[in-house]
């Protein structure tokens, strides 16, 4: 498997994803609101994100090597390891 390097707002944009999505599942009345709309933002940031044009034919592979790097990364931060629901268990993100 190729390995990328991906641009630092890039990975960022996608654990704040991760991070924004852990926070709505616990959310509760008008916070719900906020969150989402925050996901549809950060959804578009990361899907359309300049570095996609780079890598055309392995843009598949490459998406889930940026949802597994910054699952780790943001499973590291919260120290919850998160099993069984990261990009390998769910295509959220």
């Amino acid at each position: 498997m190729h390995h990328h390097t991906f641009p630092a707002d890039l990975v960022q944009a996608q654990r704040d994803w991760y991070a924004t999505y852990r926070q709505l599942a616990g959310a509760a009345g008008s916070q719900t609101t906020v969150l989402r709309r925050r996901l549809v933002r950060l959804s578009v940031q990361v899907t359309a994100h300049p570095y996609w044009a780079t890598v055309p034919h392995s843009a598949p592979a490459a998406r889930m090597q940026l949802k597994a790097l910054a699952w780790d990364d943001e499973a590291d931060r919260s120290g919850d390891g998160a099993e069984g629901h990261g990009p390998r268990a769910a295509t959220a993100g």
